[in-house]
C-alpha cells in the first residue's frame, strides 16, 4: 500500500510574474519566498475557495494513484500585491484573494498534451478516465486536455472544476452514486480499454484512511460558504461522498464501457 500521509509545504508570494489569461479564473505564475515559480490559483475568482478544493483533492488523489502532478502548495497572499497592480482586473483579483490560496509548481517548458502526437498505453489512459469519472472532472477534453508532457513524461493539472456538485451540494449523497455522463467527451476515452483493470487498482488505494487524510487538510477557512452546520460537518460531507463513490465504482466501469460502445 502507497504511503497514504498527505502534507503540503506553506510558502508566501514574493512577487507576482504574469497572468495566465488563456485560463477562466484567470490564475496567474508568481515566485514563492522560496525562489520557484508557481502557478498560483486565487479563492478571489470566479469560482471561489470551492475550485481551490477540487484542486487540492484531485491533484492530491491523483498524486498517490502514481500520476505525475506538479507539486501543491498553500500560497499566502498580502495585501499589498493588490495596491501596486495597474491592471484594475487583476487589482481586484488580488485584493479577493488576501490569505490562503493554493498554487502548481510551475513545469517550465512543458508543452500541452496531445493525443495525435503524443502516444499513451491502454491502461495509462484508463487509469486517466478513471480517475476524472470519479471525481466528475468535466475538464478533460479534446479542446482542454489539461495534460502536460515535461522532459518526455505526462503530467496532470488542473482538477478545479471537478466535484461540482458542491457549488450548491444539491443531492449530494445521490450524486456519488450516479454515473458521470460527461465522461462521453473524455479525450482519453477511446483508449480507455482496460477501466476494470484500473477499477480494481484504485479501489484497492483509494481507501477510508487516505480519504480522511486528504479532506483534513482542507484550510478551515476554505468551507465558510457552504450549508453545513460547522466546519467538521462540512468535511464530512467530502468524506462521504468520496468513499461512497468507491464503494459504487462500478458505476464509474459501467459508464465508461457504455460511452466507448457508442464511440467506437
Amino acid at each position: 500500500m502507497a504511503n497514504q500521509e498527505v502534507n503540503l509545504r506553506n510558502i508566501n508570494v514574493t512577487r507576482y510574474v504574469t497572468p495566465l489569461r488563456e485560463g477562466g479564473s484567470m490564475p496567474a505564475i508568481v515566485e514563492g519566498d522560496d525562489d520557484f515559480l508557481y502557478v498560483l490559483k486565487f479563492r478571489g475568482a470566479g469560482q471561489g475557495t470551492n475550485a481551490l478544493i477540487a484542486e487540492l483533492i484531485g491533484g492530491e488523489l491523483a498524486r498517490k494513484l502514481g500520476f505525475r502532478v506538479p507539486e501543491l502548495v498553500f500560497a499566502n497572499l498580502d495585501r499589498a500585491f493588490g495596491r501596486t497592480e495597474p491592471d484594475e482586473e487583476i487589482q481586484d483579483l488580488l485584493k479577493f484573494s488576501e490569505g490562503l490560496n493554493l498554487a502548481l509548481h510551475y513545469l517550465s517548458g512543458a508543452i500541452t498534451y496531445d493525443p495525435v502526437v503524443n502516444d499513451l498505453d491502454e491502461l495509462e489512459a484508463s487509469k486517466i478516465v478513471w480517475l476524472d469519472s470519479f471525481l466528475m472532472n468535466m475538464d478533460r477534453t479534446a479542446k482542454n486536455t489539461n495534460m502536460l508532457i515535461w522532459h518526455k513524461e505526462l503530467w496532470l493539472i488542473d482538477h478545479g472544476a471537478s466535484l461540482y456538485f458542491h457549488h450548491s451540494w444539491n443531492n449530494w449523497e445521490q450524486q456519488a452514486e450516479k454515473p458521470f455522463k460527461l465522461i462521453k467527451d473524455h479525450v482519453l476515452l477511446k483508449k480507455a480499454g482496460k477501466i476494470e483493470e484500473a477499477d480494481k487498482l484504485f479501489t484497492q488505494i483509494i481507501t477510508p484512511e487516505l480519504i480522511d487524510n486528504i479532506v483534513d487538510i482542507i484550510p478551515g477557512d476554505w468551507l465558510k460558504d457552504a450549508p453545513f452546520a460547522n466546519l467538521e460537518e462540512h468535511k464530512n460531507a467530502y468524506r462521504a461522498f468520496l468513499k461512497n463513490r468507491v464503494k459504487h465504482s462500478s458505476v464509474i466501469v459501467n459508464e465508461v464501457k457504455d460511452a466507448r460502445q457508442t464511440l467506437i
